[in-house]
């Protein structure tokens, strides 16, 4: 098999995870026979120092021309005081409409190897937390009319979405479910939001078609006490644009690290998905060799399963970072104590992690 992969290192770390990513990818297609080449986009802030616009459109045709993307990470603070039309941000809002993939899908696993990072309760984490967050991507109130008034001191967003939009990524969800738990919960606020109404009509008007999966309604709210209270309750959960960008955080930190979790964008399958982990750009430790990768390949794991249909590769992946989780190494963020993990040779930085990633799919 021969794939191109649009690589949008990005900022900040970005370009540090995604180099390791790009190693693991040529050790799977080393190892299973199959090729990949890359093409380079510029994309964030670096692209807004460069071209005063944070994704020009010849760097996002790359991206429709390729059969996946892969995504660093874009922003920091370097460009947190620019007019809101030119911020680094703006180029995943272009980069998903773009490819018009609607649905973000987020697992939130606990790696029982980093058990102990988890913030909840040894009895609230006992049956481990494996949820998927099916986050619709292009509508809502990120996309929807914006303004602010003449005199600066009236602003609004406004949250818009047509029964299509809302259809096609609660089958995402119901598709999810009847692989996974057979569980669904419909995330809105249906209490006030006219909009989170048609959430629920049109999830009562599909369900008929999943029979087997049991379909339930939490407000966000109440959603957002649960993941804590009881995280062990939920299987896969769909949701707005907003809702989901709020509940997908929570879920990673419950999980114990941000920088473990992986995540997938696609559409319906006539072009390239998009593929990051899910933690920000962190300047600060930029180019230290200090960043964990393990979530950035992760993702690409996802995208050998969406987007190339290649499980055995997908699996892989993912046992190999088992297989170096197993071994007990550890960057600086999962590593818990510090020093104890010093101690024992285990703590390592981004580019030997990516290392020992490769070398577990017995390649090196």
């Amino acid at each position: 098999m021969k794939k191109t992969i649009a690589l949008i290192p990005g900022d900040g770390i970005g370009p540090d995870v995604v180099a390791q990513a790009v190693k693991v990818l040529d050790a799977v297609g080393k190892k299973f026979g199959h090729e990949f080449s890359y093409k380079n986009v510029i994309a964030g802030g670096i692209a807004i120092d460069k071209f005063n616009d944070p994704f020009p459109e010849d760097q996002l045709e790359i991206c429709r021309k390729a059969d996946s993307v892969l995504l660093g990470a874009v922003g920091g603070p370097k460009w947190d005081f620019h007019d809101a039309s030119v911020r680094p941000e703006k180029a995943l809002m272009r980069l998903r409409g773009g490819l018009k993939v609607y649905a973000n899908l987020r697992p939130a696993v606990m790696f029982p190897q980093l058990k102990a990072a988890s913030p909840l309760k040894d009895e609230l984490t006992a049956g481990g937390i494996n949820i998927l967050i099916v986050r619709e991507l292009t509508g809502g109130i990120y996309f929807g009319d914006r303004g602010v008034s003449d005199d600066g001191n009236t602003a609004w967003d406004t949250e818009k979405y047509s029964y299509a939009e809302i259809e096609r990524i609660l089958r995402v969800g119901f598709e999810a479910a009847m692989k996974r738990k057979k569980k669904l919960c419909v995330v809105d606020k249906t209490n006030i939001l006219t909009s989170s109404r048609l959430w629920r009509k049109v999830a009562e008007n599909i369900k008929t078609e999943y029979p087997e999966v049991e379909l339930s309604y939490l407000l966000v709210d109440n959603a957002a006490m649960q993941l804590v209270k009881n995280p062990a309750q939920f299987d896969v959960i769909a949701t707005s644009n907003m809702f989901g960008d709020i509940l997908s955080d929570e879920a990673a930190q419950i999980t114990g690290s941000i920088g473990m979790l992986a995540s997938a964008s696609i559409g319906d399958g006539t072009g390239p998905g998009v593929y990051e982990p899910i933690h920000g750009s962190a300047p600060d430790i930029a180019g230290k060799d200090l960043a964990n990768p393990l979530a950035t390949i992760l993702s690409i794991a996802l995208m050998l399963r969406y987007d190339f249909k290649l499980e055995k590769e997908a699996r892989a992946v993912e046992a190999a970072v088992n297989s170096v989780l197993d071994s007990g190494w550890r960057t600086a963020d999962i590593a818990g104590d510090v020093e104890a993990v010093r101690g024992e040779g285990k703590l390592v930085g981004t580019e030997e992690m990516g290392e020992l990633v490769v070398k577990a799919l017995g390649v090196l």
